[in-house]
């Protein structure tokens, strides 16, 4: 019989669905080692394992992470936390050869995952096709169909346009209005009024002030001091206010999760039969 607790997964990516699906998986006994760049651009902080790149160490949910490298990821997997590891080229899966592989970038495009990386992968979103480019994709596009296994074809192509709450969409994000060093002014959990200044960007013309277009609460804030572009998304305001739960991972991202922990069991069943 297999071992859950001996069957590594590793995860490309360490951003707020990366790190629901984490957390489902650590929660169901298997040990987790997560991959991202250096400084991780997410924006959703407070629910994502990639903060841990940039403080040492994080928590969401009351699973604890740790910043990590090659030698110790291992190890510290397999003794219940989950391990960050500043890897963005992977190159950690070939050395450790887990049973599963997850793209949890959500670059909308394949960045070098493929199949021959462990005995099952899974992609999430668009830019990949199973079973050409991995075993199976999980839909991350809200509706019917999200968080669905797709082993054959493709999952639904990226709008562009962020997801509809309360009538807005476009107008939940903001962008930086220059190239330059980020920094935050509100954080993330706080209550905004419309027009209201929640950071700023010290580009080469000076500080250019970043203001949020609709009232609500802050969800997602880039980590001050970090290198931005024109155009960068640095931040998320949700106009349901005080009732948005910052804190727990999101629906949206416990649903992909529950997708993946159904992959991986599925796989594991078919190795044991």
């Amino acid at each position: 019989m297999t071992d859950i607790r001996k069957t590594l997964v590793i995860i490309r990516g360490a951003g707020d669905l990366a790190t629901g699906t984490a957390v489902r998986l650590h929660n169901s006994g298997f040990p987790v080692i997560m991959l991202d760049i250096g400084k991780p651009t997410v924006i959703r902080r407070t629910v994502a394992f990639a903060q841990a790149l940039l403080t040492g160490q994080t928590e969401v949910e009351g699973i604890r992470a740790r910043k990590c490298t090659g030698e110790d990821a291992l190890r510290t997997a397999l003794s219940g936390t989950v391990a960050v590891v500043e890897d963005p080229e992977g190159k950690l899966i070939s050395e450790l050869r887990p049973e599963v592989v997850v793209d949890a970038i959500i670059a909308k495009r394949n960045l070098g995952t493929c199949r021959d990386m462990a005995p099952l992968t899974i992609a999430l979103g668009p830019g990949f096709k199973a079973p050409d480019d991995v075993d199976a994709v999980i839909e991350t596009k809200r509706g019917h169909t999200l968080g669905r296994i797709i082993y054959n074809g493709s999952a639904i192509p990226n709008t562009g346009i962020p997801g509809i709450i309360e009538g807005y969409g476009m107008e939940r994000v903001m962008h930086s209005p220059c190239g330059g060093t980020f920094h935050a002014v509100c954080e993330i959990g706080d209550i905004v009024a419309a027009g209201q200044t929640v950071a700023y960007v010290d580009g080469p013309n000076g500080q250019i002030p970043v203001k949020t277009l609709i009232s609500g609460k802050i969800r997602g804030m880039l980590f001050s001091g970090l290198e931005v572009t024109e155009g960068f998304k640095v931040a998320d305001v949700d106009p349901r206010g005080e009732k948005t739960d910052h804190t727990t991972c999101s629906d949206k991202a416990m649903a992909i999760a529950g997708g993946v922990l159904e992959a991986v069991l599925h796989h594991l069943n078919r190795i044991r039969t």
